[in-house]
């Protein structure tokens, strides 16, 4: 039976969320970005999983106090030990239909096994051209870090 690839979390964006701005705190949008995650990861790999990337997150529009908020994460590539998804985060007014992207970023978990090594997953294989996509995607992202790393590592 193949573990289920896509997971999405919804609730009410609260009052407790709201920055200086009276709109949804981005460190509370990145904090459900990976809890998603996490379940999504954790639901893949059949066990516990660290985070050990979050790139490239895009806030596209703010969600407001009392939006119904829907955070989608999906796994588009796999290695070994390594889970790459794709994290959407729609809002929408609850009593409207049209949702709206607010934010998207690519988040790597590793699963670990009992003893805090890592742990090999299962692989994940595209089946559509969106998947197809989706993996190419995470792939070009893959070369793009390792050239970010390279630079980083003359300044530490």
């Amino acid at each position: 039976m193949t573990p289920p690839r896509e997971l999405t979390l919804q609730f009410l964006a609260e009052p407790a969320d709201v920055n200086f701005g009276g709109k949804v705190h981005g460190g509370m949008v990145m904090k459900w970005i990976d809890q998603a995650g996490y379940a999504c990861a954790a639901g893949w790999c059949g066990g516990y999983a660290v985070t050990v990337y979050v790139g490239g997150i895009r806030f596209l529009r703010p969600i407001q106090i009392g939006q119904l908020v829907e955070v989608h994460a999906r796994v588009i590539h796999t290695g070994t030990t390594s889970m790459h998804l794709a994290v959407d985060v729609y809002s929408r007014h609850p009593t409207e239909r049209e949702r709206h992207k607010t934010t998207h970023c690519i988040i790597i978990f590793v699963a670990m096994d009992e003893g805090g090594k890592p742990n090999k997953v299962p692989q994940w294989q595209p089946v559509s051209d969106e998947d197809r996509q989706l993996q190419q995607y995470a792939r070009k992202l893959m070369a793009l870090r390792e050239e970010i790393d390279k630079e980083m590592r003359q300044h530490l």
